[in-house]
C-alpha cells in the first residue's frame, strides 16, 4: 500500500508542491519507506527522493528548493518490489530522456516479462522496481498524448495498479488509471486533484469524485476526463466528504483499527497477488532457497510472539496436512533455551509484522547457528529479520497503525499457506493436485471476508451490550483452537478484562469450571465437512456449557442449523474448506473486541502498556 497524490492548478506558484508535501503527509500512514515527488517546471522534469520517513525529503527540499510549477504529482512508499532505497523511490523517469514522470501503487505480476523485453531493447533502469518497467512502456508509448499513451499500456499490465503519470511535453496535464487499486478524484475550482484517497486533498476541497474498476482519468485545470480502458467515454461518481482532515486520515472510520479490519479483504488480496506463473502454478521468487533444499525438508519449526505465533499455530494444521511434513510452533523467546533440535534439513520460519521483534531475530540467529534454513514472513521491506534469513516471504497488508494487529494477521496466515502449498508443490502427485484445489479457493477468500465484514450489526450490539462484562471465554478446535487465542489475545489486549481460549476438547480437563450462570463464552464451530467427526464433538460441547447456565455465542458457517438449539447468539461466515476458515472467523472477535473497548471508552488504537514493534528481549 503506497500513498499517491496529483494536482494540476491555474498558477506557476509553490502552491503545486505544498498540494502535494500536504498530501503525503496526510497519506503517510499508507507508507514511510520512502517519498518522493516530481514537477513539471521550466521544460523539465524536476524530481526528488528520499528513502526513509517523509521528513527526509521535507528536509532536502528545505535546503535545495523545487522551482515554482502548476503540476505535481507524489509519492510516499511501502516498499514492494525492491529495497526501500534512494533508488527504488517513486516518482520513476521514463525515457531516456526523462521527460516522463511515473509514480505507482499495486503489483504489476507480469513485470518480469516486460522488464525482460525492454532490456532486449536496450532500455537501462535505474532501480529494482516494477514501477520503472512501467515508466519506460509510458514513455515509449507516447507519441503527442499521455491519455492515448496510458491506454497502450495498462492494456498490457497484469496485477494490481493505481498509475499517475506526468509529462513535459504536456504540462498542465496529469494522467492516473486503476485496477484494483484505489484512485479518487478531488474537485476544485481553476485545479484538480488526484489521491489514494480524499484525505490526500482534503484541505483544499470537499467535492470528490469515485473511479470505476479500469478507468483512465486525465486532469487540467478546468477538466476532468474519464474513460475506460477500452478507451469509451465514462462518467464518474461525484460526492461530497463530510469527514474533516483528521477522520479523513482514517478513512472515514473512528479508529485506524476499524479501518484496517474492512482493509482485511485487500491485504489478503495483494499477499497474494503475483504469487503464480501463466500456468497457474505457485512461484514465490522472493524465497531464494533452491527447490532440492527445500524438497529435502523434513521438519518445519515456526518461531513467533504473540499474535503471529497464532498465525503458526494455524499454518501447522494447514501444512502438516497439504506436505505431511512435521510443524511445530514455538515461541520464539523460548526457542534458544529448549535445546531445539534443528540442522540442515530443518526449515526454521520466522513471523514478524515489523520483522524487528527481537525475540523472534535471536531465534533466527540461533536457528543458524544450528544449520537450518531459515525463511521470514514479514511486512517491511528492509528490516533486520528478513535481512538475517536465509529468504523472506512478504505480506502486502500495507502500514498497519493499530497497535493490536487485525489485517497483518490475516495476511500473515495466508503467507503460510502460500509457503505450505509451495511445498505441496514441490512434492508434486497428489500433494501438487491439491495445492492447486486449495489456492483457487484461497483466491475467492477476500470476496468471503468482505462478505463478513458485511454481516457484524449484531457482533457491534452483543459488544455494546457487554460493555460491564468482566470475563469472557473463547473455544475452538482444529483451526478454530489458534483463533480462540487470538480472540482472547484481542480483547485482553483492549479492553482489559480476563479473556482465555481453550481447545475445546479440553473443557472437561479443568476449564469447564470457570462456567458459571451468564459466562460469555464464544465457541468458534468447525464446518459441518471438518474430517474426524469435530463439528459434532464441539457441538456436544456448546451442549455442556450451555446446561451449566453459559451464554453462548457460536460463529458458524452458513446452513450450519445443528449449532442453533444451543446458541444464545449466531454469528455466520460464509461456507468455506476447513482449512481456510481462520480467515473468516478471526473478523468477528476483531470487531467485537473493538467494539467492546469503545463501549468502555478505551483507546482502541493505542492499548495501554504495549507497543506495535517489541524491539528488546
Amino acid at each position: 500500500m503506497c500513498g499517491i497524490v496529483g494536482y494540476v492548478g491555474s498558477q506557476v506558484s509553490s502552491r503545486a508542491q505544498d498540494v502535494v508535501m500536504e498530501g503525503l503527509a496526510r497519506l503517510e500512514y499508507r507508507g514511510y519507506d520512502s517519498a518522493g515527488i516530481a514537477l513539471v517546471a521550466d521544460g523539465a522534469i524536476e524530481s526528488r527522493k528520499r528513502s526513509g520517513k517523509l521528513a527526509n525529503l521535507i528536509s532536502d527540499i528545505g535546503q535545495h528548493p523545487l522551482a515554482a510549477s502548476s503540476t505535481a504529482i507524489g509519492h510516499t512508499r511501502w516498499a514492494t518490489h525492491g529495497g526501500p532505497t534512494d533508488a527504488n523511490a517513486h516518482p520513476h523517469l521514463g525515457g531516456p530522456d526523462g521527460k516522463l514522470a511515473l509514480i505507482h501503487n499495486g503489483i504489476i505480476e507480469n513485470f518480469h516479462a516486460l522488464r525482460t523485453e525492454l532490456l532486449e531493447a536496450g532500455v537501462e533502469f535505474a532501480s529494482e522496481t516494477d514501477t520503472e518497467v512501467v515508466a519506460h512502456l509510458l514513455a515509449r508509448a507516447y507519441d503527442g498524448d499521455l491519455t492515448t499513451a496510458m491506454r497502450a499500456v495498462v492494456a498490457r499490465l497484469e496485477g494490481a495498479f493505481t498509475l499517475l503519470a506526468v509529462h513535459v511535453d504536456q504540462p498542465g496535464v496529469v494522467v492516473g488509471a486503476r485496477r484494483n487499486s484505489p484512485l479518487v478524484v478531488g474537485l476544485g475550482e481553476g485545479e484538480n486533484f488526484l489521491g489514494s484517497d480524499v484525505a490526500a486533498f482534503i484541505g483544499y476541497t470537499r467535492e470528490a469524485m469515485e473511479l470505476e474498476q479500469d478507468q483512465i482519468v486525465t486532469i487540467t485545470p478546468d477538466r476532468v476526463e474519464v474513460i475506460g480502458f477500452d478507451g469509451e467515454s465514462a462518467k464518474g461518481k461525484t460526492f461530497h466528504v463530510d469527514w474533516d482532515a483528521a477522520a479523513a486520515e482514517k478513512g472515514g472510520h473512528e479508529w485506524f483499527m476499524e479501518k484496517e479490519i474492512h482493509e482485511q479483504p485487500q491485504a489478503v488480496a495483494d499477499t497474494l497477488l503475483g504469487r503464480t506463473d501463466e500456468t497457474g502454478a505457485l512461484v514465490l521468487d522472493e524465497l531464494r532457497i533452491s527447490e532440492e533444499q527445500l524438497r529435502n525438508v523434513d521438519r518445519i519449526t515456526f518461531v513467533a510472539c504473540g499474535t503471529a505465533a497464532y498465525a503458526g499455530m494455524v499454518a501447522k494444521y494447514a501444512i502438516e496436512r497439504w506436505t505431511r511434513i512435521p510443524v511445530e510452533v514455538a515461541l520464539a523467546h523460548e526457542f534458544r533455551y529448549c535445546d531445539p533440535i534443528a540442522d540442515e534439513r530443518t526449515l526454521v520460519v520466522s513471523i514478524s509484522q515489523s520483522g524487528e521483534t527481537m525475540d523472534t531475530l535471536m531465534a533466527v540467529k540461533h536457528a543458524h547457528d544450528l544449520g537450518a534454513l531459515t525463511v521470514s514472513i514479514c511486512n517491511t521491506h528492509g528490516a533486520t529479520i528478513p535481512r538475517e534469513s536465509d529468504a523472506v516471504l512478504y505480506t502486502h497488508a500495507g502500514p498497519e497503525i493499530a497497535v493490536a494487529s487485525t489485517k497483518g494477521f490475516l495476511a500473515q496466515i495466508t503467507a503460510c499457506y502460500l509457503l505450505g502449498l509451495y511445498l505441496a508443490q514441490l512434492r508434486g502427485e497428489s500433494y501438487a493436485d491439491d495445492a492447486r484445489v486449495v489456492l483457487t479457493e484461497l483466491h475467492e477468500t477476500p470476496d468471503r471476508i468482505a462478505e463478513v465484514l458485511d454481516r457484524l450489526d449484531r457482533v457491534r450490539e452483543i459488544a455494546h451490550f457487554m460493555a460491564d462484562t468482566r470475563s469472557v471465554l473463547f473455544l475452538g478446535r482444529h483451526v478454530g483452537y489458534p483463533i480462540a487465542l487470538e480472540g482472547a489475545l484481542k480483547l485482553k489486549e483492549l479492553a482489559y478484562i480476563h479473556a482465555e481460549g481453550f481447545a475445546a476438547g479440553e473443557l472437561k480437563h479443568g476449564p469447564i469450571a470457570l462456567i458459571e450462570p451468564g459466562q460469555p463464552v464464544f465457541i468458534v464451530v468447525p464446518g459441518p465437512d471438518t474430517p474426524h467427526g469435530l463439528h459434532g464433538k464441539v457441538v456436544s460441547n456448546i451442549q455442556e456449557i450451555r446446561a451449566r447456565g453459559a451464554r453462548t455465542i457460536v460463529i458458524a458457517q452458513d446452513g450450519d442449523t445443528a449449532v442453533e438449539p444451543f446458541a444464545d447468539e449466531v454469528i455466520r461466515v460464509p461456507r468455506t474448506s476447513p482449512m481456510l476458515q481462520p480467515l473468516l472467523t478471526a473478523v468477528p472477535l476483531q470487531v467485537f473486541a473493538m467494539e467492546l473497548a469503545n463501549a468502555k471508552g478505551l483507546d482502541v488504537d493505542q492499548p495501554r502498556n504495549l507497543a506495535k514493534s517489541v524491539t528488546v528481549e
